[in-house]
């Protein structure tokens, strides 16, 4: 099943370093100012497109200059990182965002150097922005997120040191199969599961696991990690579109948490350029539901002054503005009450396998 040829992608990204770094040259050998434009990323540049269901990034540029110092010395740093990362892919090798914050301190202009890392993380999505590359492409990877899959699937892996067959359930622990940072270098062999549910917590993630749904039940547990990594939601995709499985997923009953369904559904504002990529309009929500704290009594705290505000707020946001979000909004509103997934175990250890899952999911029609 489709996987992705590392040599072509790494050329790819390579060409278009080098014709980044070629628009450059071009600029001081006409004698004129360097200039670099770059799409806004601010909320007010970032639009929800109705018909592909997800976020997108609006047509607001920028233009950053090299006519102030300011501007001179972000195109310096964006022309040594240009540098750093066509040699990176050119010997092969890759670096966490963390490595490339640090590694500017070696660099023979101190003002090429980042004043922090905020400042290289940001300055890698500005590339990924002009060249239409990504930062896996790039070889870049964030700190490990610790999200991993338990299930009936059967990939193939592609490392540095070769290419490694795994059964996400025979061939790993409990603690299932961890998500590369690179989820494109995988290739689906084989695949038993019947849908994919992508679960918040770990606490309820190890639930599940030990109660053996993903057996019972075919499934693909989907450790979120609380907000998803962008490899997580890139899987998650990928699962979806190729192996044509259903995307649930399950997460506590706050407004923090509606916004990682979100996320995993419609993109983040943070990653609108990247929403094809990563996002799958077609997942449904499990719960917790607030109607679900009401209907089985669920152990719940009071909403703080900030969830009330942020529920108001995702009343507003066009990926709530359904029958189904503004009615559990708004009652969620009417209790003053939040719950958390682990919640269900005050019904006991095995409620949310026997009972929760298996009933919401076949409302949902995917048992």
């Amino acid at each position: 099943m489709s996987e992705v040829d590392p040599d072509i992608q790494d050329e790819k990204a390579r060409k278009r370093l080098i014709e980044l770094a070629e628009k450059f040259y071009d600029q001081f050998e006409g004698g004129d100012v360097p200039s670099m434009e770059i799409p806004t990323r601010t909320k007010t540049n970032i639009v929800f497109d109705e018909e592909s269901g997800v976020w997108v990034l609006g047509d607001r540029t920028s233009t950053r200059s090299a006519n102030s110092v300011r501007g001179a010395k972000k195109l310096l740093k964006s022309i040594y990182t240009t540098e750093f990362l066509e040699r990176q892919l050119e010997e092969n090798r890759s670096s966490t965002l963390r490595e490339l914050y640090y590694l500017s301190e070696s660099w023979d202009n101190e003002h090429a150097q980042f004043d922090n890392q905020d400042e290289s993380n940001q300055l890698i999505e500005d590339l990924e922005l002009v060249s239409g590359v990504t930062r896996e492409d790039f070889h870049m990877r964030p700190e490990e997120s610790g999200a991993k899959v338990m299930g009936p699937l059967h990939i193939r892996e592609q490392t540095n040191r070769g290419d490694r067959d795994i059964h996400c359930q025979d061939d790993v622990g409990q603690g299932g199969y961890q998500i590369p940072n690179n989820p494109d270098t995988i290739e689906f062999l084989g695949c038993d599961a019947e849908f994919i549910l992508c679960v918040e917590t770990g606490g309820m993630r190890d639930r599940l696991v030990e109660n053996g749904f993903d057996d019972d039940y075919d499934c693909l547990v989907v450790h979120l990690g609380g907000q998803p990594a962008r490899a997580t939601r890139r899987l998650t995709k990928r699962l979806h579109d190729e192996l044509d499985l259903p995307v649930a997923v399950f997460t506590d009953g706050d407004p923090w948490s509606y916004r990682i369904y979100g996320s995993v559904a419609y993109g983040s504002i943070k990653s609108a350029h990247l929403s094809e990529y990563l996002a799958t309009p077609e997942a449904q929500f499990v719960g917790i539901r607030p109607q679900d704290i009401t209907e089985y009594d669920l152990p719940s705290d009071p909403l703080a002054d900030s969830d009330t505000n942020a529920l108001e707020s995702e009343l507003e946001d066009p990926r709530f503005q359904t029958d189904f979000w503004e009615e559990q909004i708004q009652h969620q509103l009417d209790i003053g009450k939040k719950s958390e997934q682990q919640a269900l175990a005050a019904r006991g250890l095995d409620f949310v396998t026997d009972e929760y899952l298996p009933t919401r999911l076949d409302e949902m029609g995917i048992l």
